[in-house]
């Protein structure tokens, strides 16, 4: 089987969801499971919900209303027939997240986080599978959360290799057209889990692993992997191939093309990783599989914005040694904070981190206890792998660098 992934850019439209039948007929559609994010920015009109659900029940019904308005104007656009079978199929999903949020005792914001965020991908995937339908393209709708199963750590949760394994080959048919939904599970008790922002990547690598797919392509509105994000870099690079471990690098400093879970299972596989655009779908792009380096071989820019950089000295001024790093991350463990950066010295020790779970406050009071606490918000944290003089230079001019680390293949600069 082929595994498709296809992000919420590449169908936040009804052009977005005629143009994936393009892709289809450009590129074949036998034995494919197609993985689908929520439509264009969806997953940030959930959040809006479940902010409103806990913070102001007033603007409760219009943040619900502005996600039904959303995913009925598509509709509107793609199905001739209003009468059409995939307006009750939605409104049923309406009614399941109003009862939801009418019914739920839980005050957990990451379990409602969860339930709640669900939604987007699977509206999304019901009304793409019935436009299919319309089009001429059978297929068979699966609900992720009856295939993937995991633990119960809301928001981030971890899988049940051997559960999933089993489902997975159990119910899906590898002669269908198959499609569902990314970033989605479901616990033992089969509440809704999610794998993390971005994590319909990963979805897509869990099937493939369980599957023993011939590949994975993510189709994204890029040619494939650049050297940086447009969205902060002039003239970027195509990357023709990348290896696994590269690409792991990549991920893990937090380029945004590829999630990082996504790699390790395919690695374990060897199945390739083609990256390529949804407006060019003939093009090559970029293939990740076990070929060493990347070609070509050429600095890879990486910003993360919004980061949090502190840094700590014991109050009597004494060595920062081993019982003080446990001690710290032992308690940036305990908030769930991601750490991107450490650095120490005799007397001091720095970390950037992403505050996902906004346990700052709480993490500030730990740690003032026993160490002076400098802390910086809304820092950046550049990352260049395969750096030269030139790439540094450019990267420094006009910035404030508060933290520099450079090794071998990697330098890390955080600025202000």
């Amino acid at each position: 089987m082929r595994v498709f992934k296809f992000g919420g850019a590449s169908v936040k439209d009804a052009k977005g969801v005629k143009n994936l039948i393009s892709v289809l007929e450009q590129v074949g559609h036998e034995k494919t499971i197609i993985v689908v994010s929520a439509m264009g920015k969806m997953t940030n009109a959930l959040e809006l919900v479940v902010g409103a659900y806990f913070d102001d029940k007033k603007e409760l019904n219009n943040a619900i209303q502005s996600v039904i308005d959303y995913h009925n104007a598509i509709m509107v656009d793609l199905f001739v027939n209003s009468d059409h079978h995939v307006f009750k199929l939605s409104e049923c999903l309406f009614n399941e997240l109003r009862n939801f949020l009418n019914t739920n005792k839980s005050p957990d914001y990451s379990f409602v986080y969860d339930q709640v965020i669900g939604f987007g991908e699977l509206l999304s995937t019901r009304i793409i599978s019935q436009y299919l339908m319309f089009k001429g393209f059978d297929n068979h709708w699966l609900d992720v959360r009856q295939l993937i199963k995991t633990d119960n750590y809301y928001r981030s949760a971890n899988v049940n290799w051997e559960e999933t394994q089993q489902l997975v080959t159990k119910h899906i048919d590898s002669k269908k057209l198959n499609i569902t939904q990314g970033f989605l599970g479901s616990d033992a008790n089969n509440f809704t889990t999610t794998l993390g922002r971005e994590g319909s990547d990963y979805t897509a690598a869990i099937f493939a692993y369980c599957l023993n797919a011939a590949s994975v392509t993510i189709w994204k509105d890029v040619p494939g992997v650049l050297n940086a994000d447009p969205r902060y870099f002039e003239n970027t690079q195509l990357l023709n191939s990348i290896s696994y471990t590269e690409a792991i690098e990549l991920a893990f400093y937090g380029a945004s093309v590829i999630h990082p879970k996504t790699l390790q299972p395919l690695q374990r596989k060897e199945i390739p990783l083609y990256v390529k655009s949804f407006l060019n779908p003939k093009a090559e792009g970029t293939v990740v599989n076990k070929t060493p380096g990347l070609v070509p071989k050429v600095p890879c820019f990486i910003v993360k914005q919004n980061q949090i950089l502190l840094s700590l000295s014991t109050l009597d001024f004494s060595y920062i040694v081993e019982d003080n790093i446990s001690e710290i991350f032992n308690l940036l463990s305990k908030y769930k904070m991601k750490v991107s950066v450490i650095q120490n010295s005799a007397i001091s020790f720095s970390v950037c981190f992403d505050d996902n779970y906004t346990n700052l406050e709480t993490l500030l009071l730990q740690l003032k206890a026993k160490f002076k606490v400098t802390c910086n918000i809304g820092v950046s944290l550049y990352t260049i792998r395969h750096y030269n003089h030139k790439s540094i230079v450019d990267l420094e001019l006009g910035k404030t660098v508060l933290l520099k680390q450079m090794f071998q293949e990697t330098l890390q600069i955080v600025t202000k």
